[in-house]
């Protein structure tokens, strides 16, 4: 099976569920409340729909157009513009005779059940596969900045040891890349001296130039012989697999990065290198760099646990009983949506250049995988159902946050907004969303297109 069909199946099986049981999140509450459902939606019926069935007084149907999904309650001005309806006398059964706390619960209903939801699947998680990471603290030697003009932006180089952004320090090095997007200053550790730099508004901007250098840092890791090809040109030089570097020329070379830094240095020449075989004894050879700084051979062979074993670094690993589960799939919710929203902050900031990165339906689809994997698929699910419901409680007029802003209102005043004004402004609301919409699909396509 393609890796694009992989991610599509992905996609749509992800977005289905979060649709359907949003919009269960409004069915539900307004079943309790004894307010008629004419239609529940899996995608838009724009014309015509791909399967639709009448049960009772509900419609319930898969539309045509993948957009999201909808409930049509009676009695309320949402998006199928049906204003006919709210012409005639208000029934008892209608969304517009209920009291205003009900119809507060009705229209919460959706985000909180994707908030929920995340949380519920955050706490599987924690119970069936318990939580992996590498303690920041534990590289002894601090971080390698494999994209060097990125690191100079920031203002931290290869060796520097991370340890906190904005004041807060950091436990696993997974969480450097998310954190320092968020934040505003760092501190490292650099030849034993604590240093705080302040990181530049427009970093966001940098990184989604080249979106390939997004991974900028990487743990140290020694240059370690894999494999010599027969056509390396080094071939009768002396490696072996396992081989492990100590020095060049006489000076310390034992991680990837000062190895590299030697062999840029020394393009076209012949070099003297200490090697740590496999059987730990050490060894000398002599090896032509060529012109383009190549050994030519292949390098790694290492796993993460052969690394941990040698000292580079620790790998923490916690496994959940069911009971301790849940409050880490809380906290696991609540850090997401925090992070979500200092996110949406810095988009809205232009001089942060993070509206670059505002993406469409490819973006999300870009989230998942191109080899099926059920943890990576339920973490990004989580991840997409804690965006929706915090998107979707925005005071805009069309979203739920709109309709709850409008309820607020009405119920700190005592007076209800006209249902002209509650047209007019369904209206502005759906043309901010068909906007915000072209926006993000253009992103998209400009990526696609020119990146």
């Amino acid at each position: 099976m393609s890796p694009i069909l992989i991610k599509t199946i992905q996609f749509f099986l992800s977005l289905s569920l979060l649709i359907v049981l949003h919009e269960l999140g409004h069915f539900i509450p307004a079943k309790i409340f004894k307010t008629r459902v004419e239609k529940f939606y899996l995608f838009f019926d724009v014309k015509f729909s791909l399967f639709k069935k009448k049960i009772g007084e509900t419609v319930y149907g898969i539309g045509w157009l993948p957009l999201g999904g909808y409930v049509k309650i009676s009695g309320m001005i949402d998006e199928s513009m049906d204003t006919e309806q709210m012409k005639e006398e208000p029934k008892p059964w209608e969304f517009r005779s209920k009291p205003a706390w009900q119809r507060l619960i009705i229209m919460l209903g959706g985000v909180t059940v994707n908030f929920i939801l995340a949380v519920v699947i955050y706490i599987g998680m924690a119970y069936s596969y318990g939580r992996q990471y590498i303690p920041i603290d534990s590289l002894k030697d601090g971080v390698w900045v494999t994209e060097k003009t990125i690191g100079d932006k920031l203002g931290i180089e290869t060796g520097d040891k991370i340890v906190a952004v904005d004041g807060k320090e950091l436990e696993s090095f997974d969480s450097v890349f998310g954190e320092l997007i968020n934040g505003n200053s760092i501190t490292i550790i650099r030849d034993g001296e604590r240093i705080e730099k302040e990181i530049p508004i427009d970093f966001i901007s940098t990184l989604l130039d080249d979106e390939d250098k997004l991974r900028f840092l990487s743990v140290r890791v020694p240059f370690v012989v894999n494999k010599v090809p027969k056509t390396s040109h080094n071939k009768e030089a002396g490696f072996k697999p396992k081989d492990k570097f100590l020095a060049v020329n006489g000076q310390a070379a034992v991680y990837r990065d000062q190895v590299i830094a030697f062999l840029e240095k020394n393009k076209g020449k012949d070099i003297n290198i200490t090697l740590q075989r496999q059987d730990g004894s050490q060894d000398q050879v002599t090896a032509h760099v060529n012109d383009e700084g190549m050994l030519g051979l292949e390098v790694g062979g290492y796993t993460m646990e052969d690394l941990e074993e040698q000292g580079y670094f620790k790998i923490n690993t916690e496994e959940y009983t069911f009971m301790e589960a849940i409050p880490a799939g809380i906290d696991k919710g609540v850090t997401t949506l925090s992070s979500y929203v200092k996110q949406l902050k810095k988009i809205f900031n232009p001089e942060t250049g993070a509206y670059k990165g505002v993406g469409g339906f490819a973006a999300i689809g870009s989230l998942f995988p191109d080899t099926w994997n059920w943890a990576t698929f339920w973490s990004t699910t989580a991840f997409i159902s804690i965006m929706l419901a915090f998107m979707n409680i925005l005071p805009i007029p069309a979203l739920d946050g709109g309709h709850v802003a409008f309820l607020l209102y009405e119920m700190v005043t005592g007076r209800k907004p006209s249902d002209k004004f509650l047209e007019y402004a369904q209206m502005v609301g759906f043309f901010l969303l068909i906007a915000l919409l072209l926006f993000a699909n253009g992103n998209d396509l400009y990526k696609w297109l020119f990146k």
